[in-house]
Parts: structure tokens; sequence; C-alpha cells
């Protein structure tokens, strides 16, 4: 396959649609509830600091690769690899990239769909006057519906499908230019209701004091392993968006501006939330359920609370929408790698995602029983091996070839910095981000 032709029109564009890749469930309902089960501010001032130290030079690294061989991730990296003279065997690290983001797109487009069942639920006010009880209850019931869960996971998985199938410059780029500048006018919004509530400092306080105290060998594990996932790196997936990067872009600054936007929207989430959470007196520590029950119990008793959540999940649901396209890219690319065109590509990556997320559906109801593997069942096996032990595995073999198998000479064009700053690039990718990867694959298998 020859270079791709396909760029993002400006800096901005490639900014927003590496962000919007970034921005989704990692941030919006991972780290929330993460954050509460770790203790507040210990755990976030360690989460920002691996960013730095771990997420941003892999994800540098991983860019860098699809600028340089401005083609799919598995011919970048074979072509690449090639013209260093090692094995051209690291092209398959590109179709276990297109794997990784297949098994989590196939949970993704389930349980973002949730976020269209509550939507269009607290628009309808169905929140509103009902108890603890009852909104659990509830929850449990969709749950337990394949039919309505199977319907949120195709309309979903369709608006996902249009837009990659449309094209970098119509599909991609337009979508995010749109969505991105709504998310965070979104985020500000819920951030500025928060503010009006009672629990408003007292959530600043458990966010930004820290408690030295609570700060354990657990709760540093979790703050590595949450900076490598909310960055997307190690899908290979921003190394095909690195293949539409402008000749003309600072990867560095935009990496950053990437790094900071993402890091914000965590932030600002969790000042919502957990505003609203301590408004209502409620524990932070809920866990995986402070989403999709905590939440709307906490906003069904505030004042305006079902437009207020309402605007939450429009929020949850543009942001994993920008994020599930940026998981099916690298797989439509690797496609047309091989010579389909781009719309029959989207649509054989679709049906395939569809059909395996029907496992995940099912594992809710019919098919909860059954644990083919690890004594888990279909949904937490997708939703846990993937993310926890391929995407560190994918992210420590592209710090691997981008720090010490491509030559020096394409490493830094592509990079685009002087000696110095490739210097640095270099070392913290090669003594610190690589060993802290790899730390977060052991703690993953074991």
């Amino acid at each position: 396959m020859n270079e791709t032709l396909e760029r993002w029109s400006t800096r901005r564009a490639f900014i927003l649609a590496v962000t919007g890749a970034a921005v989704g469930l990692g941030n919006i309902w991972r780290f929330p509830y993460i954050t509460g089960e770790n203790g507040g501010a210990a755990f976030l001032l360690l989460y920002v600091a691996f960013v730095l130290l771990l997420g941003l030079p892999v994800m540098m690294a991983e860019i860098m690769i699809g600028r340089a061989g401005r083609r799919s991730p598995v011919q970048s990296l074979g072509h690449l690899a090639a013209d260093a003279g090692a094995s051209r065997h690291w092209r398959w690290l590109g179709l276990f990239g297109a794997f990784t983001v297949f098994c989590i797109l196939s949970f993704y487009s389930v349980v973002s769909g949730w976020s269209i069942e509550f939507l269009v639920t607290s628009i309808n006010g169905g929140f509103v006057g009902a108890t603890p009880a009852e909104i659990g209850a509830g929850f449990e019931a969709f749950l337990a519906d394949p039919r309505r869960m199977t319907f949120n996971h195709t309309l979903f998985l369709a608006m996902t499908m249009l837009v990659v199938a449309a094209g970098v410059a119509k599909g991609l780029e337009r979508l995010n230019n749109l969505l991105m500048p709504m998310l965070y006018l979104l985020l500000v919004l819920l951030a500025g209701y928060a503010a009006t509530t009672e629990g408003f400092v007292p959530a600043l306080a458990w966010l930004f004091m820290p408690d030295v105290s609570a700060v354990t060998p657990l709760v540093v594990m979790h703050a590595l392993g949450h900076a490598f996932f909310t960055l997307a790196v190690g899908a290979c997936a921003l190394m095909a968006y690195g293949a539409y990067m402008p000749d003309h872009q600072s990867l560095p600054r935009a990496a950053g501006a990437v790094a900071v936007l993402d890091v914000t929207v965590a932030l600002l989430a969790g000042i919502a939330i957990f505003s609203v959470v301590f408004a209502q007196g409620m524990d932070p520590g809920e866990g995986p359920g402070l989403m999709f029950v905590t939440l709307p119990i906490a906003f069904a008793q505030l004042p305006w609370g079902a437009l207020w959540l309402s605007v939450f999940f429009l929020l949850l649901l543009l942001a994993t929408w920008t994020s599930s396209i940026n998981l099916a890219e690298p797989m439509v690319a690797t496609l047309q790698g091989i010579g389909l065109k781009r719309g029959h590509a989207a649509a054989a990556v679709g049906v395939a995602v569809w059909l395996v997320g029907l496992l995940t559906v099912l594992s809710f109801s019919s098919l909860a029983e059954w644990r083919p593997l690890f004594g888990m069942n279909a949904f937490e096996l997708v939703s846990t091996i993937p993310p926890e032990i391929f995407l560190p595995l994918g992210g420590l073999l592209i710090a691997i070839f981008a720090a010490w198998v491509m030559p020096e000479s394409a490493a830094r064009g592509a990079l685009g910095v002087g000696p110095g700053g490739f210097a640095l690039w270099r070392g913290l990718v090669r003594w610190v981000a690589i060993p802290l990867t790899l730390v977060v694959l052991v703690a993953g298998l074991v």
C-alpha cells in the first residue's frame, strides 16, 4: 500500500480528533468511580504524574510511527521495520492492535448504548420522584432485557460506522469539529451547576487536598493503569490518526495539548459528579454503579435534576461516540491496506463487531452463567483482558519499536524535534515509560 493521501486539514482538527479518541468512558465513567474507590486527591495526583511520565511519551511514540509510515498500522510497521533492517514480523503488531480494539469496541458499543437509554429516560422525566430502589431495579431490568440492549447497541454502532465510512475529512474530522467543542461546553455547564450545590466545596477538598496516608501500592497501580488507559494508547489507533497528521504540525505540542484536554475532561467530570454525590450525602466509592445508579438517584433529588441529568448523559453519549470512532478507524484502515474500499471495510467491521457484541448483551441475561474462560462471562472477558493486558502489551511493543528499532533519523523527522528534545523523549520512553508499562502489564497478569 502506498502512502495515504488523506490528511487532517488543520492542526486544530488533528488535536480535536486525537482528543476525541482519548476522551470517552475512561474519563467520564471510569475516572470518577476509580477515583472514588482510591481515596480522591492522592489518586488524582499520581494519575496526573503518570500521564506525564508514561502516557504522554508512549502516545507520542504511537503517533510518531503512524506519521513516519503514512500507511495503515500494519503497513507502517512493516515498512519502517524493513527500512531499519529489522524483522518485518513487527507488522503483526498492527494486527494485534486491530484485534484489541475489535474486542474493546464489541463491549464499548453495548455500554455506550446504555447512555442512549438513560438519556431518553432522563429527558422523559423517568427518574423524577423515583426511589433509589426503583432506579436500581430499573437498571437491572434494562440489563436483563436483550431486545432493548440489542437495539441500543445496534443504534450506537451504526452511528459510529457511518461516520468512519465517510472518511477522514467528511466523517471523522467534521464530527470531531462539531462534537468536541459541544462536549466541553456541556462539561463547563455541568461544573457551573455543581458550583451551586452544597457538595461543591467538599468535592473540591476531596479531589485536591491529598491524604498521603491513602497512598498504597494498590492505589499506585490503579493510577498507573488508568493513566495508560485514558489516553487510548497501545492499540495502534493513534498510529492510524498519526498517518493523517499534517507535515507542518508539531507532534510534541499537539500531544501535550491532547493530554491537557484529556485530564481537564476527567477533572471537570469529577467535580460535577462528586459535587452532586456529596450534596446528597452519598458515598463516592460506589464503584462502577456510580454512573448509572448513584447519579440518577442523586440528581432526582435536586432542583432541575432531570434537566441536568439529561445534559450529563448527552455529554456521556458524545464522548463515547467520538471515542468509538477512534476504536473503529485502525480496523478499517487495516482492511483498506489489503485493498478494500473504505465503505466496504467499515461495513465489514461494523457487522463483525455487532455480532460479537451480542455476547456482551446476552451475558446479562441468557448467557450470564456461561463462563468460557478464567471463570468470567463474555462481558467480563472482553471488558477485562483487552484493556488490562492487551493494551499494556501493545503499548510496550510500540514503545520498544519506536525507541529501540526505528532509525534515529526517521524517528527524529517524524517527531519534529531537535537533538536535545529527541534525547529527552527517547530517554523517557526507554528508561521510564517502558519499565512502568511492564509494571502495568505484570499487574494485569497477576
